[in-house]
């Protein structure tokens, strides 16, 4: 699998504020990545960085395998990184080719893209009659019109209700289903979850965590649980060597494992303590509780 960006020590400081603090990472082709963070962690100016429109204070970012300049790689490239600016009383088709003559590229592209991101039947509208979710996938069939190797979206769903949230994310998976890499800024735990393959996690311009988002959310889990008998099921699970930690909240307890456990074994093996269990149900962490755990424990 090839290399589309390779990021290293990549820093940025802004006076005594360092908003990026020596990132190193690298994108493969044909993945889809999140760069995931609360708001002000960094993203943008990441971003801002490898798009060249903002100067690093240190570190190097190279495209392709550093086969060609920035300026030429960056032709191979679709980016949204700020609100789309289009003409208000232009259609949606005559926008799009006022950026096929600025991108020097062939107007043949519009009509597909368009019903890519599902605009076709409004082509000849005004974009001052768009809604705000159709500005957005407007401004993603823009940056489609190169027919780019990688798509980078900064925080493309922001601001939309659900059902806009929903289109964006149906366009991103039709994207990545032809083979564009995506890389996804978003401080949207649910929405990094659903549509990225890999992510990059930020705190305070800070490099958390970077890997498969399966990685992330795959683990032991933790079983709740409920028993006639309270203190009895506390003292049993406390004693077993499968399980780590044992916690109460309220009447269900939490029960996490050190290893792999199946909810039949342990069941059987409180069964053979005469414990009876009026609830038993295995969990798994999700993106938001990992994220949750990874920046507590940077904090402390």
């Amino acid at each position: 699998m090839s290399t589309i960006l390779t990021v290293n020590e990549l820093t940025k400081k802004f006076g005594q504020l360092t908003a990026v603090n020596r990132l190193s990472f690298s994108i493969k082709k044909g993945l889809v990545y999140g760069l995931l963070g609360p708001n002000g962690s960094g993203k943008s100016t990441t971003l801002g960085m490898i798009l060249n429109v903002v100067n690093p204070t240190s570190g190097s970012f190279s495209w392709f395998g550093g086969t060609q300049s920035t300026h030429q790689a960056l032709k191979h490239v679709g980016a949204i990184i700020e609100r789309p600016n289009f003409y208000p009383y232009m259609t949606a088709a005559q926008n799009l080719r006022l950026v096929c003559r600025i991108k020097e590229v062939s107007l043949d592209k519009i009509d597909d893209t368009l019903k890519l991101v599902g605009l076709y039947e409004r082509k000849n509208d005004k974009f001052k009659t768009y809604s705000l979710g159709m500005k957005q996938r407007l401004a993603i069939a823009s940056a489609l019109l190169n027919e780019p190797e990688i798509l980078i979206l900064d925080e493309p769903t922001n601001g939309l209700d659900p059902q806009g949230i929903a289109q964006v994310r149906d366009i991103i998976f039709k994207i990545a289903a032809q083979g564009t890499t995506i890389l996804l800024a978003s401080h949207l735990l649910d929405e990094v979850e659903k549509v990225c393959s890999d992510v990059l996690v930020l705190q305070e311009g800070k490099q958390l965590y970077f890997g498969p988002v399966s990685a992330l959310t795959t683990d032991y889990g933790y079983f709740e649980l409920c028993a006639t008998d309270h203190a009895l099921l506390i003292a049993s699970l406390k004693e077993d060597s499968a399980i780590e930690r044992v916690e109460e909240n309220g009447t269900i307890i939490l029960a996490y494992p050190n290893k792999s456990l199946k909810t039949a074994d342990l069941s059987k093996t409180l069964s053979e303590k005469g414990i009876v269990l009026t609830h038993l149900a295995q969990k798994h962490k999700s993106l938001e509780e990992q994220f949750l755990t990874l920046t507590q424990n940077e904090k402390a």
